[in-house]
């Protein structure tokens, strides 16, 4: 089969043939129709994200498909059953062994690149705005990175709880897609002071921040008392060091939010959230954003379109397209 695998870290990743793997124990086999692209897949590539994995392996954490083969003792999902997983790696290949255990399955108005761009964002943002934060009706929500994959989906479930949504990113194009994605106020990242633009807004009670660095800070400073400031992650490269006193004064709250994490030690938290989004996309209150869809030999070139920004929400590719 091919795969598209780290041989050595720090070095562009390649696609391989490589041998078609056998379920184990509580394992399935899934035949991979689609994998999402992450931010970690790019940490991972450099050896710098939490989880290290020693080379070779396959990069690809959230993957959907069709079960094509049970291990020793399994007894579900039954060949032919379309689910999701996620996981730290494997998905950028045309099969992968997964726990059965971890198999999700999928309503069947869900194609597979939804599938695949589904898990990681939305399950983040609802752990992070609804069982970490709180999030309320008629607060106030801004959203950093807006319009990249867990951004956008922290702005449409900020905007289902009832908040007020204010979308920062860069540009007028990722914008608009924020605003279709129900933004109430957007700001341009480029066009000067977050944090006077905030606080003109009449600041914030919870930020879901995506970016680290300044961005993080002049968002810190732009929170009402007793705000909540999640992070998310650190696209921007520099993780924030926060002054202790600030939160003093104002009374407010860090919260971290890192979904591997509760999928290893409250994964019961995940299969809920999730369980939560999928009836929600089912009623067709949630609509999941695919910028580009490339097939697996382009891999690295969907890769690079993460890494430059060029994409707004996800980036999907196909395992099951030879070209």
């Amino acid at each position: 089969m091919l795969a598209f695998q780290v041989t050595r870290t720090g070095h562009p990743p390649e696609l391989r043939r490589i041998g078609r793997p056998e379920p184990g124990a509580g394992e399935v086999r899934l035949r991979i129709a689609a994998c999402a692209l992450n931010f970690a897949d790019l940490l991972q590539i450099e050896g710098r994200y939490q989880v290290r994995t020693e080379p070779p392996f396959t990069l690809g954490m959230e993957m959907a498909g069709v079960v094509d083969a049970l291990g020793p003792g399994v007894d579900g999902p039954a060949p032919g059953s379309r689910v999701a997983v996620f996981g730290n790696n494997g998905g950028l290949a045309e099969y992968a062994c997964v726990p059965a255990a971890d198999c999700l399955p999928l309503p069947a108005v869900m194609s597979f690149e939804q599938a695949a761009a589904f898990q990681i964002a939305y399950a983040t943002s609802h752990l992070a705005l609804i069982r970490r934060a709180a999030l309320r009706p008629g607060e106030t929500l801004l959203v950093t990175g807006a319009a990249g994959g867990v951004g956008l989906t922290a702005v449409e479930i900020g905007r289902l709880r009832g908040a007020r949504v204010i979308a920062v990113a860069r540009g007028s194009d990722k914008l608009e897609i924020a605003r279709a994605a129900g933004a109430d106020h957007l700001i341009d990242s480029d066009a000067g002071e977050l944090k006077a633009a905030l606080k003109a807004l009449g600041g914030v009670d919870v930020a879901y921040e995506t970016i680290g660095g300044d961005i993080f800070m002049q968002a810190l400073g732009a929170m009402r008392p007793e705000g909540r400031i999640l992070t998310v992650g650190y696209a921007g490269g520099t993780i924030p060091q926060i002054p202790a006193n600030l939160l003093l004064v104002k009374n407010l709250s860090v919260i971290g939010l890192y979904l591997g994490g509760y999928a290893s030690f409250r994964p019961e938290a995940v299969r809920e959230s999730l369980a939560e989004l999928l009836d929600w996309f089912a009623a067709g209150r949630l609509h999941p954003h695919v910028s580009h869809v490339l097939p697996l030999p382009r891999a690295a070139e969907a890769l690079d379109l993460l890494r430059t920004r060029r994409s707004t929400g996800k980036i999907v590719v196909r395992c099951d397209q030879a070209a």
